[in-house]
């Protein structure tokens, strides 16, 4: 009977009885044909974190026991800061100050 556009890749056909029927990508493979996932700065960050994960397993195989593991946090952090660089963002070091007036909340405001 009709048929509009809701959204991209999403149609809206109202059927004689009133009934709605919604078509997604004209039907085809929705994760291929509306890829709306993880942008490739975030999974490029994924993949980084597996292949470090797998690097420090193979490293440390004699000293692991079969069991689940957080990744250490150094490998976290080396992960972020690659990251950063490669959108030319550095990350400095806080002074002596900014410490200090970090920690000034425990005396009041």
């Amino acid at each position: 009977r009709s048929k509009r556009k809701i959204r991209e890749n999403v149609v809206e056909y109202t059927l004689k009885n009133g009934r709605r029927v919604y078509l997604l990508c004209e039907g085809r493979l929705v994760n291929l044909a509306a890829a709306e996932g993880h942008p490739s700065e975030v999974m490029d960050m994924s993949f980084a974190n597996q292949a470090m994960a797998l690097l420090y397993l193979i490293k440390n195989r004699n000293k692991l026991r079969k069991k689940v593991y957080r990744l250490p946090i150094s490998i976290d952090r080396r992960i972020a800061k690659l990251k950063l660089e490669t959108l030319g963002i550095k990350i400095e070091k806080l002074t002596k100050e900014q410490k200090e007036y970090l920690k000034s909340w425990e005396i009041g405001t």
